[in-house]
């Protein structure tokens, strides 16, 4: 018997399946990555789009292109879109694709529920662009409460389509938990042998706690969708002053997911910024060890924090008072990390690829996002600031310069290793330039219009902010144009024509498991683990 194994085995070795039924039926850890990491693409696109719908109609004051009823659609599918369409699953691909090779096993400890993770997201995003194709098609509204769905305004005065979102919100909740019980499984039972938890790559390790705060959190929002559903269509009242319930209950449970979710979309962003800054300074990175407990430390602080989001909602001083010193002390371990990366540069023998280009971009304007975060901190100050564009610049210089950026790095980092071909260079670069110029004009005004007083989430505004507008909408368009500039680099890279082989190294100071196996890497990799020393 063990014979006909083996000769099964062999015959098998790096044999790829063909047709649509290898993406279809795919427990290949390799594969569903770049499934994870195309949809994240798309729907980037998608939600690239509904936010360009917004911009083209704050470009001027008064209303030009659209209802206000659908802009509040727009404003609402954009953030769930960005937020759980596109940051999520790439970071979730990338995880896939990286983790089993940077820790020597052959693929993900669960394959098939991995295939099941992912093809739960096409169907719940199918759910949520219907809703939007029929409401323009005249039948209905699509989701316009705001991606954060506050009660009342989702339940009792939630179009038809809340249900179906709801819906949605479970499957994409059930797909994260199922993917991060993945991630926690691998890394704890498949690492090569003299691999130890201090000898994983950063990557790794930041992966492996934020796989622990999804399992965390995705309840409690599960938890709240669910509350929502029987309040529309069952009679209770959870959140409904009228029979007993509590309207800003929905914001604490919402929020005590909401912000834990914050930092599931940002520290997966630390762990590739810790892998290729080493790189391209060609040093090891500063401070492991305290850069794998500040890890730990910010995520055990995200849970304490939540309530920052609801400063103006009537809290007792005492609570607020403790919300803003630990909304103030996460910053601590974020300023640690951001110090090992600086030191990690200083007096290395650095180079400027593109990887590293948009990693030094990050930390430069994640640290920008930072600093207005450590502002609204600050409570009195956050009555001034709350619902303004003050909030709204201030996330997505941590979203979109943070945790966008840093995808794109590790796009770049990896992509030679992922196809066997090196990206165009020069393409990468206009990339990266244009992309930075043009996401500066984009959300660096919204500071002035927030602290003028400019309300979020409203298709009309003052003449006085007129300027400041104009310039965030320009930038909008140059910067969402841009990003065909990377998709075209990447088909070009697929393809391979007219570019050059990548080594099995890659990079030339690259270090890792990873870069040990061939490029491209092989559909098998590790079959035999390799012994880390």
């Amino acid at each position: 018997m063990s014979a006909v194994i083996e000769e099964h085995h062999d015959d098998h070795h790096d044999h790829k399946p063909t047709g649509i039924g290898r993406w279809l039926f795919s427990t290949n850890h390799k594969d569903i990555g770049t499934m994870y990491i195309w949809f994240s693409f798309t729907m980037l696109f998608i939600g690239g789009a509904l936010a360009l719908v917004i911009r083209a109609e704050l470009f001027q004051p008064g209303l030009q292109f659209v209802e206000p009823e659908f802009f509040n659609q727009m404003t609402t599918l954009h953030g769930l879109i960005m937020v759980f369409g596109v940051i999520m699953p790439a970071f979730v691909g990338l995880a896939n694709w990286m983790v089993p090779m940077m820790i020597g096993a052959p693929d993900m400890a669960l394959p098939r529920m991995n295939n099941w993770s992912f093809w739960l997201l096409p169907g719940a995003f199918g759910l949520l662009i219907a809703s939007l194709i029929m409401s323009m098609m005249g039948m209905g509204s699509a989701p316009n409460f705001g991606w954060t769905f506050y009660a009342p305004l989702s339940t009792t005065y939630g179009p038809d389509s809340t249900d179906f979102f709801i819906f949605s919100v479970h499957m994409m909740g059930i797909s994260s938990i199922m993917g991060a019980i993945n991630i926690i499984a691998t890394i704890m039972n498949m690492r090569a042998p003299g691999m130890t938890y201090m000898k994983m790559p950063i990557f790794v390790w930041t992966w492996f706690i934020t796989a622990y705060l999804l399992i965390a959190v995705m309840p409690v929002l599960a938890t709240a969708v669910t509350m929502m559903l029987t309040d529309r269509n069952f009679g209770t009242s959870f959140f409904d002053a009228a029979g007993g319930g509590d309207p800003v209950l929905f914001q604490h449970v919402f929020w005590f997911f909401g912000h834990p979710e914050v930092y599931i979309m940002i520290l997966p962003a630390f762990g590739i910024i810790s892998q290729v800054v080493p790189t391209f300074a060609r040093k090891k990175i500063f401070g492991y060890s305290s850069m794998v407990y500040a890890t730990s430390s910010i995520a055990f602080l995200s849970f304490i924090v939540w309530a920052h989001h609801m400063f103006t909602t009537g809290m007792p001083v005492a609570t607020e008072l403790f919300f803003m010193y630990a909304t103030m002390l996460i910053a601590v371990p974020t300023g640690v990390k951001v110090f090992n990366w600086v030191s990690t540069m200083w007096k290395g023998s650095m180079t400027f690829e593109t990887p590293m280009l948009f990693a030094i971009g990050f930390i430069f304007m994640f640290s920008i996002g930072g600093f207005t975060g450590l502002m609204l901190s600050i409570v009195p100050a956050d009555f001034q600031y709350h619902d303004t564009y003050f909030v709204v610049a201030h996330f997505h210089y941590v979203l979109v310069t943070g945790a966008l950026y840093a995808i794109y790095s590790a796009v770049y980092f990896w992509l030679p290793k992922w196809t066997g071909n090196m990206y165009d260079e020069k393409l990468g670069k206009l990339h990266f330039w244009v992309s930075t110029i043009s996401v500066n004009v984009l959300f660096f005004p919204m500071h002035f219009v927030g602290l003028a007083g400019m309300p979020r989430r409203i298709p009309d505004y003052n003449m006085q902010f007129a300027e400041f507008n104009q310039m965030a909408t320009i930038g909008a368009f140059v910067f969402g144009f841009s990003q065909l500039i990377l998709l075209w680099n990447v088909v070009k890279t697929i393809r391979g024509r007219s570019t050059v082989k990548a080594t099995d190294q890659v990079w030339e100071g690259a270090e890792g498991l990873e870069w040990t196996i061939p490029s491209p890497a092989p559909f098998h990799s590790f079959t035999t683990p390799p012994t880390v020393k």
